[in-house]
């Protein structure tokens, strides 16, 4: 059913529906300026990883006329990257507006994964209210108390939807009882603790005011909306005053910028000056400025305090930069953006194999691909090394790099990267590493072998609740190098059972050693095609990473083997030929299928001594040193300075 047009609903019956809000310092700031936009809402919608927050925008969306057949709109309408739909996941922020009546909507679309918080810090700012998904089995979560905190830090009033309560261990009443709790702890302002509750089964595009009557459509939720959130305020007379909050590029108008007027007026052909987030300033001229309308731009000749607009004109914009009037230059707070906690290097690829795949290979396009991408990835550290070819890279988590990484070798590029290590502090004279508070959701059955992975990765208990019907959940405080490949090695002891998920909590004294359950591996002693009998006698050592007729180089890790240690062997062997068969089983060769890793596996398999080389067609595993005999004489070497 469609809700958005002037016929079915009435611009100002919308205002009817709920009582008046009480005054705070948004409605203060109405009053004071009497220009505001009041048919203009901007809301950003937040929530925590699968808890429904896309279906709902995919609701608003198709409901509210951006598509002349929403039946063919399809899932995922904002998620349009390939990544983003291979993984189920909302990687970037996203800008969409809707029509309610006679009122404009902007919508932000933030990530609800905690390795994106940098997007979300940026965006949030742009909005006036949020939109709080909540899983209606879950309940709050780390992500969800993490950037709802954020949100009530800069006084955006809330609208809480528990949504999937048509799932059948749904509890809405509990959970509401949760969130409550929840603002109770987080709420910066006692008006924030007066917010609407609303109900939804987002993927059938179904809202209401209780769990039992919910109507066909997301009207309730958009009248809401309307009602609860703020008009934005602003001095539209002002001088003009705009933070850069994203970045885009067009091909004909060159880069774009986005971001909320926060006072004044712009138009086409205005002088504005660019300050930096370091103070650095510069004179631009306004070429172009759109504002959102459904899922594309329109353009406009004027803009006024309280839009999201896209402007063109300014070409060495960041994010995090004030644009204002050239006689009042004063600057925006800059954004603060978490700090990352784990780092590992990007590095040309030195493998024999090295510029066969890829595009772009050299140092020169490594590093200007790197620093470019720190121009949207406010969350991102890159930083030179000793080597001139080798760039150490820092992000949230290992998701945050990993998508990098994906991203880089699917645009052509051609790489080797290390094992991902934790980013430490130095202290008051001692050495700090980042702790994280670890959630685990599973069955019962499983709550010892979580509890023993856990442990052996200096994991310690918190709490551990019961819902009584089978499901557990499990918090403790670990240290975040102790996540590094725990959650494809917690899926395998769960048989798929167990759901992850952590929030960054500070600082704590280096925790110890965490020995690692890696065995040795398989090492190729030459190089060539792989062939069937040289994979079979390595498959009587261990499991094989190759199967036959790839090429594989020396040093290059084709498989792991039970024990410590590396084991050299040669997959390239073939089988002597003779004019007589001892029996017709020697024409055949039954191998075992190879094993396949994704790219955050490989990472997690990773040695302190070995390497991943990335092109866009493999994932190979190698060694530091491809020479075995140069890695005995580097092992013999280290093994006598340390006893020296």
């Amino acid at each position: 059913m469609k809700i958005g047009s002037e016929r079915q609903v009435d611009g100002v019956g919308i205002i009817e529906r709920w009582p008046r809000p009480v005054i705070d310092r948004h409605d203060l700031v109405f009053e004071e300026f009497q220009n505001v936009q009041k048919s203009l809402r901007n809301i950003a919608i937040i929530a925590h990883v699968d808890h429904g927050k896309t279906s709902l925008v995919d609701g608003l969306l198709k409901q509210s006329n951006v598509f002349r057949d929403p039946d063919t709109a399809g899932d995922l309408i904002l998620d349009a990257s390939d990544l983003e739909r291979e993984r189920g996941i909302t990687i970037l922020s996203k800008n969409a507006s809707i029509r309610f009546g006679e009122i404009d909507i902007n919508i932000v679309d933030t990530p609800g994964h905690v390795d994106f918080g940098g997007e979300v810090e940026r965006v949030l700012n742009m909005a006036d209210g949020c939109l709080l998904v909540v899983d209606a089995v879950e309940g709050p979560m780390p992500q969800t108390r993490s950037v709802l905190a954020q949100a009530l830090a800069l006084g955006l009033r809330p609208v809480v939807v528990i949504n999937k309560i048509d799932r059948p261990a749904s509890r809405p009443e509990e959970v509401v009882s949760m969130v409550q709790d929840l603002f109770l702890e987080l709420a910066t302002d006692t008006d924030q603790l007066d917010f609407p509750v609303l109900y939804a089964i987002a993927k059938e595009g179904k809202s209401g005011y209780a769990p039992d009557a919910l109507q066909d459509n997301l009207l309730a939720l958009l009248n809401t909306i309307v009602e609860h959130v703020p008009a934005p305020g602003g001095d539209p007379e002002g001088p003009f005053q705009m933070l850069i909050a994203s970045l885009d590029y067009d091909t004909h108008r060159g880069r774009i910028v986005i971001g909320r007027v926060r006072r004044g007026r712009v138009s086409v052909g205005d002088t504005v000056i660019h300050i930096a987030p370091d103070g650095t300033e510069t004179v631009e001229k306004v070429s172009y400025i759109a504002k959102h309308v459904g899922l594309g731009r329109v353009a406009i000749e004027t803009a006024e305090a309280g839009d999201i607009i896209a402007l063109a004109g300014s070409p060495g914009a960041r994010i995090g930069a004030t644009l204002t009037d050239p006689a009042h230059r004063d600057a925006l707070p800059a954004m603060e953006i978490e700090e990352p906690t784990l780092s590992l290097t990007f590095g040309v690829n030195t493998s024999p194999l090295s510029g066969r795949e890829g595009k772009f290979s050299t140092s020169r396009q490594l590093r200007e691909r790197l620093f470019r991408e720190l121009e949207t990835n406010m969350a991102l550290r890159v930083e030179p090394t000793d080597q001139p070819d080798v760039f150490s890279v820092a992000g949230r988590g290992e998701l945050h790099l990993s998508i990098l990484i994906e991203t880089m070798r699917r645009e052509g590029y051609e790489f080797q990267v290390s094992k991902p290590e934790v980013v430490t502090k130095e202290i008051d004279g001692k050495r700090m590493e980042p702790i994280e508070h670890l959630y685990i959701d599973t069955v019962d059955e499983h709550v010892g072998t979580v509890t023993e992975l856990v442990g052996s990765r200096r994991a310690r208990m918190l709490d551990m609740v019961s819902d009584n019907r089978g499901s557990v959940r499990l918090e403790f405080s670990i240290p975040t190098r102790g996540l590094i490949g725990l959650r494809s090695a917690m899926l395998n002891a769960t048989r798929g059972t167990a759901m992850l998920s952590s929030q960054l909590t500070g600082y704590e004294p280096w925790q110890g050693v965490i020995t690692s359950s890696r065995t040795g591996a398989l090492v190729a002693s030459e190089g060539g095609q792989a062939l069937a009998f040289g994979l079979l006698n390595a498959q009587d050592r261990g499991i094989t990473f190759v199967e036959p007729g790839v090429e594989v180089y020396e040093g290059m890790i084709v498989g792991q083997h039970p024990r410590e240690g590396d084991l050299p062997v040669n997959v390239c062997r073939g089988k002597k030929l003779t004019n007589m068969r001892a029996s017709s089983a020697d024409t055949h060769v039954r191998l075992s299928p190879p094993v396949e890793m994704s790219l955050e596996q490989a990472l997690d398999f990773l040695g302190d001594d070995e390497l991943l080389e990335v092109t866009p067609k493999n994932l190979r595993l190698r060694k530091q040193i491809l020479g075995n005999d140069d890695r005995i004489k580097a092992r013999r070497r280290t093994e006598g300075a340390a006893r020296r």
